[in-house]
């Protein structure tokens, strides 16, 4: 790619993030995927025509694959308001297949990230007031008593209702879907020790608070077609516990992500605050770095690319101002992961894409959190 206004470096990264990336039926055009990001702009759950241009727009930008903001899953505990998009139910899925067209049109490949918020739900919230925050032991992310405990009908419902939704996304149109395994969510929930108190085999060891994770992707696996690729998003850190860790060390990280694996997973989303930072003492790979070589999976990395500081800064109203992608590149020259999500970057600018792949970054508007209170 060329342009009379690229500026030096551009070559630099049109090469690296330029090349397509397939994974089975998959193909992203390159390397850049839209992180998910909840916006709530879809009253009653259901995405209307300005969420289908959102996305649209950023395909247009240049961004290969868009992962969506986080879907509800069917069932009644899996959300917290009525302004995030759910994943069933007809009204949501026309609506959905909108967004799926809208985003082929533009050359984008799109997956939607099928979520269950567990026990972080709000008690007496829509879209399901009367229902009950579910978790695995019935405590807080903080330990304090919330919701209840699942029992195995529990279990078996939420784990068709994921594969439900992979299934409903392949028939959709999507190119895959992503499952959240992250942020201290149900999925998460059951990974993390400090909200894992079971004392049956969905509890105990790493690999035993795996269980629950691997029979989702198990029963996704086994719901879509083998050209239709999963993908799980995991972190160490909680929305309320920032310094929480799944795995210690790089061989709990190798306990943790194999049984997932083994479900039937094809790419793991490393989420982390700073993409930069090293996961373990002894070496410079960030999580996605580390699960990529465990694994030998292709692997996403992101957290506060292109921006000089962290997420956490928009939930106090502050902006963050465009920085360069040096450290990023050099990462992706060595194939420490394969792929990288933006996140406020694109609600800033949904050409970012385009401007950083022939280097006109001084073309690139910075974030400030009022850009959360519309689709842009």
């Amino acid at each position: 790619m060329t342009d009379a206004n690229a500026l030096p470096g551009a070559h630099r990264a049109a090469e690296a993030l330029s090349r397509p990336f397939t994974v089975r039926g998959l193909t992203s055009r390159n390397r850049i995927a839209m992180a998910p990001m909840t916006r709530s702009f879809s009253p009653g759950g259901v995405p209307g025509q300005d969420v289908a241009e959102y996305y649209a727009r950023r395909a247009a930008g240049g961004v290969g694959l868009i992962i969506t903001e986080g879907t509800y899953v069917d069932h009644p505990s899996a959300g917290t308001s009525d302004r995030v998009p759910r994943f069933h139910g007809e009204d949501a899925f026309a609506g959905w297949a909108d967004v799926v067209d809208a985003v082929h049109r533009e050359g984008g490949a799109i997956v939607p990230q099928l979520w269950h918020v567990g026990v972080t739900r709000t008690e007496g919230a829509p879209p399901f007031t009367d229902a009950e925050p579910v978790g695995p032991s019935g405590i807080s992310l903080t330990g304090e008593p919330k919701g209840r405990a699942m029992t195995q009908q529990d279990l078996d419902d939420v784990i068709a209702a994921f594969a439900d939704g992979a299934a409903a996304a392949e028939r959709l149109g999507f190119d895959g879907a992503e499952l959240h395994g992250a942020h201290g969510y149900l999925i998460d929930q059951f990974l993390w020790s400090g909200s894992n108190r079971r004392t049956d085999a969905y509890g105990g060891d790493l690999v035993a608070r795996t269980r629950f994770a691997a029979e989702i992707v198990a029963a996704c696996r086994a719901a879509v077609s083998d050209s239709f690729p999963l993908i799980f998003r995991l972190s160490q850190w909680k929305s309320d516990a920032y310094d929480a860790k799944l795995a210690e060390t790089p061989e709990e990280l190798d306990a943790l992500i194999t049984p997932l694996a083994e479900a039937g997973i094809d790419v793991f989303h490393a989420s982390t605050r700073r993409y930069w930072l090293p996961e373990f003492e002894g070496s410079d790979l960030n999580l996605a770095g580390w699960v990529k070589k465990i694994s030998g999976l292709p692997t996403i990395t992101v957290g506060s690319v292109g921006l000089d500081g962290e997420f956490f800064n928009a939930f106090r109203g502050l902006g963050s101002p465009v920085t360069g992608i040096e450290q990023l590149l050099d990462r992706i020259e060595r194939d420490e992961f394969d792929m990288v999500a933006v996140g406020r970057a694109l609600i800033a600018d949904p050409e970012w894409a385009a401007k950083t792949l022939v280097g006109r970054t001084e073309d690139i508007a910075p974030f400030n959190a009022e850009m959360l209170k519309s689709l842009r």
